[in-house]
């Protein structure tokens, strides 16, 4: 008898312990949210993240946001004290900020969003899940070759020390290729690199893909700007970067990626093992055109592939 109490009291503390983490109340619950830089995507995955919270029942939880400033050794530093603080779980938007916090725990759940290739990151885990954001890129090349059958060479800007924009590039790399069209790339690693590279691959191509790299995308305006005035149009990865006046995208929507990481968070704040969620794909795509672009570039709004687009004004 006196075996078989030990025993049930041994369970019941595995059960416990097991469980007392996320037995607490959502206003007791602390969150680590970790960006490594600010720009449109990356900023609506978070609301989408923290709007999913709120509509699960934990929008009482302290989720305290920290930006890396596009510093990896910040995000580091970010992803450590998260750790150090004994965090309930870690929410990480994009590929560096999600790296950083898998080398700092292996034991507190992370759910990241807005990552390209997690396997090929290197972000597999069993404390480790959430969304990616891979684009539908053959079928944005398939959109150039419809809506601008006048291009040929398309120009590909890039960070070359973020993993994130390895697996785009080479990726978009391969379609054009597919598609019978050439490519022109400039490799960057800081916001000062790009005007003296764009400028130099603008007068080699016929039209700007914009990849959802992070340093590009947060000096958008910069680069739209300065491709709309050399007269070349510019082909957007994601829809944050139609606001800066690019032409057109087919793209996903980031805030659905981020609030279906916050449902996933909720999961498991209500006792879900991590390693029972598998890391998702975004679901659906559309399509976006910009009615005066379109109007500068000369591209038809009744071409077919634009049937179901969102005209952006």
């Amino acid at each position: 008898m006196k075996r078989i109490k030990l025993t049930i009291a041994v369970i019941a503390a595995l059960v416990w312990c097991g469980s007392a983490t996320f037995s607490k109340a959502p206003k007791d619950i602390r969150i680590g949210a970790t960006q490594i830089v600010e720009h449109p995507a990356l900023d609506a995955s978070r609301k989408g993240f923290e709007t999913a919270l709120k509509d699960k029942g934990f929008g009482e939880a302290k989720i305290e946001f920290r930006n890396a400033q596009g510093d990896f050794s910040t995000a580091q530093l970010i992803a450590q004290s998260f750790v150090d603080d004994k965090k309930d779980l870690i929410f990480t938007i994009s590929t560096p900020s999600s790296q950083a916090a898998l080398n700092a725990t292996k034991d507190i759940p992370i759910v990241i969003t807005a990552v390209t290739d997690p396997v090929k990151s290197g972000l597999t885990s069993k404390n480790l899940t959430g969304t990616s954001d891979p684009m539908p890129i053959a079928d944005q090349v398939a959109l150039i070759k419809e809506a601008l059958p006048a291009v040929k060479t398309v120009g590909l800007i890039y960070n070359t020390s973020e993993a994130n924009s390895a697996a785009s590039i080479a990726e978009i790399k391969r379609e054009l290729e597919k598609a019978g069209l050439k490519y022109e790339e400039a490799g960057v690693t800081s916001v000062n690199d790009i005007v003296p590279a764009l400028t130099a691959l603008l007068g080699k191509t016929d039209a700007l893909y914009l990849t959802t790299d992070n340093l590009i995308s947060s000096a958008a305006t910069l680069v739209v700007e300065l491709s709309t005035k050399a007269n070349k149009p510019v082909v957007a990865a994601e829809e944050s970067h139609m606001q800066f006046g690019a032409l057109m995208t087919k793209t996903i929507d980031f805030y659905q990626i981020g609030y279906r990481a916050g449902e996933m968070a909720a999961e498991i704040l209500q006792g879900k093992a991590v390693s029972d969620i598998p890391i998702e794909p975004p679901k659906e795509n559309r399509v976006m055109v910009n009615r005066k672009m379109a109007a500068k570039f000369k591209v038809d709004l009744n071409n077919p592939v634009f049937k179901t687009a969102e005209i952006v004004e």
